[in-house]
């Protein structure tokens, strides 16, 4: 159980880390490079993929692969700065409900059945979206928490984006590529193309933000390590794994941003918080 807590901790702890940046003057583009170059070495070290086929995968694989290179670091920018923008907890929640997108696909494009309660819950969590959507309004007390000249759509690109990622990766497994390998090339290409960006933008590289990059990739690798030793330590109940995951997330992210970011919520808010954990009970796998 130890590692669904940590796993939990760690994903809260990324969106802490986003919303502390540009106080503490991390030039964020340049800490999700390093992000991914940790990550790519822990990876390496602690997952061990099989270093003699990495390269040998197929085309399909490979056109994945550089989607993912593309989107991974995007959609990190753009959590950054829903995270900035909305708070931690409107950001936290639309990102869990990216989980619908992967089982819209899942019946729409490969043809899978789609039962009552599947249905019902993709009902509530799009009403729990467009309740996060809503922006209320920001007083004095909240600081940064929320701005509502844009925040619905950073938070709408959060959902999308985590929603094709999740479906990228879920695509990659059905065609027979190696999880380790994948996750270990997608970090290299995302952290590569990203560099090559920001290099030829002549951009000047900074210490203190590649070494707080250190920190994140930390953070997001051992969101990602603990999240697959859980399912490990719990073969046979994959689904306490992905509710527990889901469900601490937002949990533990509306307290924090609550707690240490006095973040407001309109009614409306708390009701799509209420709604997304509804709808994630409903969407269990079973």
């Amino acid at each position: 159980m130890h590692t669904l807590v940590l796993s939990i901790t760690f994903s809260v702890a990324v969106s802490i880390f986003l919303k502390l940046a540009r106080r503490h003057s991390i030039r964020i583009e340049q800490a999700i490079v390093m992000n991914y170059a940790t990550a790519a070495a822990l990876s390496l070290w602690l997952l061990r993929p099989p270093l003699d086929t990495l390269f040998r995968q197929s085309p399909a694989v490979w056109a994945i692969l550089g989607l993912l290179g593309i989107l991974l670091p995007a959609v990190f920018l753009i959590m950054a700065a829903a995270v900035r923008q909305a708070g931690i907890v409107r950001s936290d929640t639309a990102q869990r409900l990216s989980l619908i997108l992967p089982i819209l696909a899942a019946f729409l494009i490969f043809q899978e059945d789609l039962s009552g309660h599947k249905a019902l819950g993709i009902g509530l969590a799009l009403c729990a979206l467009a309740c996060l959507l809503a922006r209320p309004q920001a007083t004095p007390s909240s600081g940064d928490a929320v701005s509502t000249g844009r925040s619905w759509w950073v938070l709408l690109g959060v959902w999308a984006g985590y929603g094709c990622i999740d479906i990228l990766f879920k695509q990659m497994a059905r065609i027979g590529a190696g999880f380790t390998s994948s996750l270990l090339l997608s970090f290299v290409l995302a952290g590569l193309l990203l560099g090559l960006w920001l290099w030829s933008r002549g951009i000047r590289w900074h210490a203190h933000s590649l070494m707080s990059g250190l920190l994140l990739g930390g953070l997001n690798f051992g969101n990602i390590y603990c999240y697959i030793r859980a399912h490990q330590t719990f073969p046979d109940n994959p689904t306490l794994v992905f509710a527990a995951m889901n469900i601490g997330v937002i949990s533990v992210g509306t307290l924090a941003g609550a707690g240490l970011f006095r973040e407001r919520l309109s009614m409306l808010n708390i009701l799509g918080i209420v709604l997304a954990l509804s709808a994630i009970v409903l969407l269990f796998p079973r």
